[in-house]
């Protein structure tokens, strides 16, 4: 059950501005301007919940409305808090609270981000409010924080990436090269970058393992043995990494075609019972093939 703050300041806050009536008067009041502009105050929900840590409700409520705009449906969200010393953090919680609040809209189902406006209400001994009221001023470097977290997040698409500019990146670069083409070439057109990448000595066996096993379980080629071997042959210092990787697949697939060769060889014999008058059922215990697959022998 949730814990209920027992505080008068809580308590008086919760009950005055839990009434419709009262917290119109308040956004009409407190809202900025912008918001309130777009905003159709008649549309005032309460909407049940918190989002304050249990160990905080003796100090901090929270109180979440939702309301219709002309962008669609937002939130509009206040906290009061009624401590005699303020928190110097308030603007990263009130931050947190606002996307708890835009989680809680997505999970109802929508699909975009609602506006939400977190406002406080204080009435602490101190006077005036000291603290910083925007969260990127709580930062060490607060422009460095501007310029981050004020614009587009750094992006790496590969997918746009020319592989001349891929294949300078060092370390990165054989990562890169594969993951850009993994779904969509023949990896044995990489021979020639994959060869010279080998060849600068930046990975380490460990890392080159890693990626070649990615490489033959992600991607796709036509004989993967034939070109882990002539990776080999261009690339000395891994040679015997890739010719025991070369090997297993090799086994890999003969056993592949062994298997392949029997679950045929018990197909035919299947289709020769049923053709011979025997019956679905004692064929299927016979053979152990499903009623699907006898069907599908079936003329």
């Amino acid at each position: 059950m949730e814990k209920v703050s027992q505080t008068p300041h809580d308590a008086v806050f919760r009950q005055m501005l839990m009434h419709q009536a009262v917290a119109k008067d308040f956004l009409q009041l407190y809202l900025p301007a912008p918001f309130l502009a777009i905003c159709e105050l008649d549309s005032l929900q309460l909407v049940s919940g918190s989002f304050v840590e249990e160990d905080l409700r003796a100090s901090y409520s929270d109180i979440l409305y939702s309301l219709r705009t002309r962008h669609g449906p937002g939130y509009v969200y206040a906290l009061i808090e009624h401590q005699s010393t303020p928190d110097k953090l308030m603007a990263f919680r009130l931050l947190r609270y606002a996307l708890a609040a835009m989680q809680r809209h997505l999970d109802a189902g929508h699909d975009t981000l609602p506006l939400v406006v977190p406002i406080l209400f204080y009435h602490g001994k101190v006077s005036p409010w000291p603290w910083p009221r925007n969260w990127q001023q709580l930062f060490a470097e607060p422009a460095l924080a501007k310029a981050l977290y004020s614009g587009d997040f750094p992006l790496v698409d590969l997918t746009v990436m020319p592989d001349n500019q891929i294949v300078r990146h060092r370390r990165m670069a054989m990562l890169e090269l594969l993951q850009k083409h993994i779904r969509h070439r023949d990896l044995a057109e990489l021979q020639v970058p994959l060869i010279a990448l080998m060849t600068q000595g930046y990975l380490t066996e460990a890392q080159l393992n890693t990626l070649l096993r990615y490489m033959l379980q992600a991607g796709t080629t036509e004989h993967p043995g034939a070109l882990i071997r002539a990776l080999a042959a261009q690339s000395p210092r891994h040679k015997e990494l890739m010719m025991t990787i070369a090997e297993w697949l090799e086994e890999k697939g003969r056993k592949q075609g062994q298997q392949e060769g029997e679950q045929e060889a018990t197909r035919s014999i299947a289709a020769r019972m049923l053709a011979r008058g025997l019956e679905r059922q004692i064929v299927r215990e016979l053979t152990g093939l499903s009623d699907e697959e006898l069907a599908a022998l079936t003329p």
